[in-house]
């Protein structure tokens, strides 16, 4: 499927930044760094006392109840990566995408996925899920209902907390689609561009081949 999808929206409240990478196979030293530098700049920034009361965290905590989900049961990719730092847990390196989106969630404060490039179809819709709905996530099987997710006309295959199995970026991935779940008028498409410029010039692991900005409703 082509970049970007046609993306329709359902939540108010969200913006959706896609962008279109390819593994450049270099810079995984400098990504290492990269994640240890990433953990240290976000213990300097953060505590878990005031992590919750952060702008960002808020704003986002806030989507998820409106769509009907308890962000303090079902957390925030972003926020659970946070914690994990917080608590003293490094980075994990996965594969140099997956650790690139991660960086660029960690210092944004949002969830942020990455998806094997044309494993969605060409029509997206940002909704809530619905009841009785599930998916096969990272994590296993997922309940969907009342949690904001992207879906396609073979179902659901992102949340800002997991994703699906179809959709996973593995090691020997070239391309890859990644997006950014933004609370509107919080982090701008210009926040999203410049921190994953920034992270691309510490650790060249990508090449950035375009990118989208979904404003939503």
């Amino acid at each position: 499927m082509g970049f970007p999808p046609l993306l329709s929206f359902e939540l108010p409240g969200w913006s959706l930044y896609w962008a279109h990478l390819a593994a450049t196979g270099r810079g995984e030293q400098a990504l290492a760094r990269l994640r240890e530098d990433v953990g240290a700049r976000c213990r300097a920034s953060h505590t878990l006392e005031t992590l919750p009361s952060h702008p960002t965290v808020a704003a986002v905590r806030k989507l998820f109840r409106q769509a009907g989900c308890d962000p303090t049961r079902w957390r925030p990719s972003s926020e659970a990566l946070v914690r994990r730092i917080l608590k003293g847990e490094a980075l994990p390196a996965i594969a140099p995408l997956v650790d690139l989106n991660n960086c660029l969630s960690v210092e944004l404060l949002v969830p942020a996925c990455v998806l094997a490039a044309g494993s969605v179809g060409q029509d997206v819709v940002l909704r809530a899920g619905r009841e009785g709905e599930s998916m096969v996530s990272l994590r296993g099987e997922v309940g969907l209902a009342g949690k904001p997710l992207l879906a396609d006309a073979a179902g659901p295959f992102s949340t800002p907390i997991t994703d699906s199995q179809r959709v996973k970026v593995l090691p020997e991935t070239r391309e890859a689609w990644l997006v950014a779940y933004l609370p509107a008028g919080v982090v701008t498409e210009g926040c999203v561009t410049g921190a994953l410029r920034l992270l691309l010039e510490e650790a060249p692991v990508a090449e950035v081949l375009g990118t989208v900005f979904f404003p939503g409703v």
